[in-house]
């Protein structure tokens, strides 16, 4: 662990200053970021930036103005990068100066298991930079590009800032570097950016219900679920400033007379509908114990691979719909940096239902191509944590687009509404409304329901207890995933497939991807016909994955198997749960 001690014996004591020399030209890949040590097992934290697939390259766009499209492609490699930059400068500022921190910079091998090169540097949070010379680093030969940076605290949930500049190599110019403007909340073209959200108000009676509860004193229950943006990435801290927590507690501020908001934040990072709907029941609803009177669904930068196009979010959309108890349902389109999401596939499923629709994209995108004179409220920079993740601003911006929908609705109090108890048509498709989730833990209560004759774990008998961790709620210490789960460990000589026999319509298969190299295809087999191969490395992290493997329109009786796919039997498989369906 990082201690005070560890760091001034590696820092040292005062030296004799250089001769100035002139500072080399710089861009900055990170400037005045806000990281936050999240709690590690060992009792310190770790504030984590993942730069691989691309995203240090969006750093280098958004935070360093780089346009050079030349020096952007270097950077995509280990030795481009280091072809690129000559130092790094870091410094970071908190509460404490005295506060240790250290920084480090790790490579990704070119494949799983090899070594990979780490650059670490230990500092104070007093502001200060710190500059780290490449040509005193080692690299190693199987490096691939860089992979993340992290700061590693002594202790956990401590809070900064951190500027890190990439100084350039003789031949490379770097443009000038852009200093912010604050962001003034209280100006008319802030309201106006805000008012832009409002993609379609829809029939309000669910939502007029949920200001009518809090007006009255009630306790109201707000819901929301979605990927790694309602989790709260890109917020510091994550539990406290991501837009659903701040959007709870302004609701809370502003609408409840008495009574409390009752919080629920369902958000895993890198995962579509396709799997929120499956663990809806679970996370939202807490198996029945929670009855969300307001549910915020926020796939809309998720699904681009969802395999079915639509058809998962609107079976979800239905299926919040559908609760006896009516709650309100508002789809929030969040927003990516390159100024996308998938509001014109999944908007028809709001107008369907005649849905509240709130639009970030809408909201943000256009004045970002301004200048400051000119009408732009806030940088893409500054709303933007990463390339995908908005910062504490972009979060603070989400949860304002939300209370503008209430704000909007409160105003107006329609009466005309009126509601239908039968849902339309679907406009996509409702296939999965009825999925629910069957692992371990859920297994003994479905048995008669699904008519489960038959279920031997053969060689998927043990626990993986290694899963994708969520912060869920309030929370800043995460949870696991999926831990009713059925896994093989890759060590036996006689490797025995996994066997269910299901009465249903419809199956998908959740299981968990990995960036280990001890892991390994397995096969699907349906009625003896093999359906699919799954590999847990195709997306190279530690997350859950939900496929579709099966999908017929009439219940009948199944066998399904899984079984680890030839030369695999030393590798490793999680089998997590499944989505069912008995129509």
């Amino acid at each position: 662990m990082l201690t005070r001690q560890t760091l001034s014996k590696s820092v040292g004591g005062p030296k004799a200053p250089k001769d100035p020399t002139k500072k080399r030209p710089y861009f900055f890949i990170m400037q005045g970021k806000e990281i936050f040590g999240a709690p590690q097992p060992d009792g310190g934290g770790v504030q984590f930036l993942y730069m691989d697939c691309g995203r240090l390259i969006d750093a280098a766009r958004l935070s360093g103005n780089i346009q050079d499209e030349y020096m952007l492609d270097l950077l995509k490699t280990s030795q481009g990068f280091k072809t690129v930059v000559h130092s790094i400068g870091v410094s970071v500022s908190g509460r404490d100066s005295k506060e240790p921190v250290r920084f480090v910079l790790e490579m990704y091998p070119n494949h799983p298991g090899e070594k990979a090169t780490q650059i670490k540097k230990d500092l104070f949070m007093d502001g200060m930079e710190t500059v780290i010379n490449l040509e005193d680093i080692d690299f190693e030969p199987s490096d691939k590009e860089v992979g993340q940076i992290r700061f590693e605290f002594g202790t956990s949930k401590v809070q900064g800032d951190a500027d890190v500049r990439f100084y350039l190599n003789q031949g490379f110019i770097a443009p000038v570097q852009p200093m912010e403007q604050m962001v003034d909340f209280n100006s008319s073209g802030y309201r106006k950016m805000i008012s832009k959200s409002l993609m379609h108000v829809g029939n309000t009676v669910r939502l007029e219900k949920v200001l009518s509860k809090a007006g009255s004193g009630e306790n109201v229950t707000l819901s929301f679920i979605g990927g790694s943006i309602t989790q709260g990435a890109g917020a510091i801290p994550l539990n406290e400033k991501c837009y659903a927590r701040v959007f709870a507690q302004s609701f809370e501020k502003k609408y409840c007379k008495g009574g409390k908001v009752n919080f629920i934040k369902a958000g895993v990072g890198g995962t579509p509908s396709e799997l929120g709907m499956i663990r809806f029941e679970r996370d939202v609803l807490r198996d029945y114990a929670e009855k969300p009177d307001l549910i915020v669904i926020e796939f809309a930068v998720n699904d681009e691979g969802d395999e079915t196009k639509g058809v998962c979010y609107e079976s979800l959309v239905r299926k919040a719909l559908s609760l006896p108890w009516k709650p309100a349902v508002v789809l929030l389109f969040a927003v990516f940096s390159f100024d996308w999401n998938l509001q014109d596939r999944l908007g028809p499923v709001g107008i369907r239902y005649d849905l509240p629709m709130v639009s970030v994209l809408d909201a943000v995108t256009e004045q970002f191509k301004l200048l400051p004179e000119d009408g732009r409220v806030i940088s893409k920079n500054q709303f933007f944590y990463d390339v995908y993740h908005p910062s504490n601003l972009g979060h603070q911006i989400m949860s304002d687009c939300l209370i503008n929908l209430i704000d909007s609705v409160n105003e107006s109090r329609d009466t005309s509404y009126e509601e239908d108890d039968k849902l339309p048509c679907p406009v996509i498709g409702g296939d999965f409304e009825k999925v629910e989730l069957l692992d371990k833990k859920e297994l003994e209560a479905l048995k008669r329901k699904y008519k489960i004759s038959k279920l031997e774990a053969g060689s998927f008998e043990d626990v993986d207890k290694d899963l994708q961790l969520v912060e869920m709620d309030e929370e800043i210490v995460p949870k696991p995933e999926f831990p009713g789960n059925w896994a093989y460990n890759g060590k036996d000589t006689d490797v025995k497939p996994f066997v269910m026999n299901i009465n249903c319509s419809k199956l998908l298969l959740v299981f968990k991807d990995s960036g280990s190299a001890l892991f390994g295809t397995a096969e699907v087999f349906v009625d003896e016909k093999k359906v699919k191969d799954v590999n847990p490395l195709e997306v190279g992290w530690t997350h859950c994955n939900a496929v579709i493997i099966l999908n017929e329109e009439k219940n009948r009786q199944h066998k399904v198997e899984i079984k680890m796919a030839n030369g695999m039997n030393d590798k490793k498989f999680t089998i997590l749960g499944f989505g069912v369906v008995r129509e």
